[in-house]
């Protein structure tokens, strides 16, 4: 198959990228105007509307995965409007120019996140759910909304609800390994704060088995088994030999990140299952988070 990326050089892009290739796909790689001319590209500015939409005619298959990193400054007014400008602009300006092609693609595959759901304590939560409420709740609402041309126009949008994604190389646990191997390392607050979870191969793995069966709406991607984040904590010293007892006040990363942030990033519990996935017969090689974990810290 011919698969468009946004996002192709982000965490998980670059896994996903590599994983198509190695599966014999050819992967054409959304960049923005910064001189990338290598090969198997082709251009886009969601700021500005650009895009180029002779070079997805053919395609077939998108996966969107571009967006501004939740994390990567403190919440003023002006950076939320660029963490929901970046989703909705880019996901509107994909799916009006899939909408407008002679021959648009079978599939795209949008990012949304389990955000979606909001803060819900120990609410199981499937696809089925409502949404929640608050900042992360309404960008995903309006993010997956964007997707609406090109569902009208036929194309099978499926939004990939991701959880916490598990990479030694990037994101969340990343920042975290550096803590724990210092025995410094521990829950955030009471720890009992649900977290959604997923390894990065395994998330790899269900976007190419999106791919391939005709799910289409919402799909929690996560594993089966969520944890708090207390026993999330215990796992994690106990694979690197490690005391995990020290509780982080919330104000230490409240001050580091400001408090909406640093709510919404560590405190947040969210109990989202892949009810989906599951009924449609996919197999999670990282069914719970010790495994997951011990894979991580284990690869070289």
């Amino acid at each position: 198959m011919d698969v468009a990326v946004s996002g192709a050089s982000g965490l998980v892009g670059t896994a996903l990228s590599k994983a198509l290739a190695d599966e014999g796909h050819r992967v054409v790689r959304l960049v923005r105007d910064s001189g990338d001319e290598a090969k198997d590209t082709l251009r886009w500015n969601p700021t500005s509307g650009t895009i180029d939409a002779g070079g997805l005619e053919g395609v077939d298959a998108v996966i969107h995965l571009a967006g501004a990193g939740i994390a990567e400054h403190r919440w003023s007014d002006d950076q939320k409007r660029r963490i929901l400008e970046s989703r909705t602009m880019g996901t509107a300006l994909l799916a009006d120019t899939l909408a407008h092609l002679r021959k648009p693609p079978a599939v795209m595959l949008s990012a949304s996140a389990v955000g979606w759901y909001g803060d819900r304590g120990d609410t199981v939560l499937t696809e089925s759910s409502s949404p929640g409420t608050g900042f992360l709740s309404d960008v995903c609402v309006a993010w997956e909304s964007a997707t609406r041309p090109a569902e009208e126009a036929g194309v099978r949008v499926t939004h990939m609800r991701t959880g916490i994604v598990l990479s030694r190389d990037g994101g969340a646990l990343a920042k975290m390994l550096p803590l724990f191997r210092f025995g410094i390392g521990g829950p955030f607050g009471n720890g009992r704060q649900i977290w959604s979870w997923i390894s990065i191969d395994d998330h790899v793995a269900a976007m190419l088995y999106l791919l391939g069966h005709d799910l289409r709406g919402a799909v929690n991607l996560t594993a089966p088994h969520p944890v708090t984040n207390g026993e999330f904590a215990r796992v994690l010293g106990r694979i690197l030999h490690r005391p995990a007892l020290l509780r982080v006040p919330r104000i230490g990363p409240s001050l580091l990140l400001g408090r909406e942030l640093a709510t919404n990033l560590l405190y947040t519990s969210t109990d989202a299952r892949p009810e989906r996935l599951v009924e449609g017969g996919f197999v999670f090689d990282d069914n719970d988070v010790e495994t997951a974990l011990r894979a991580i810290c284990a690869a070289k």
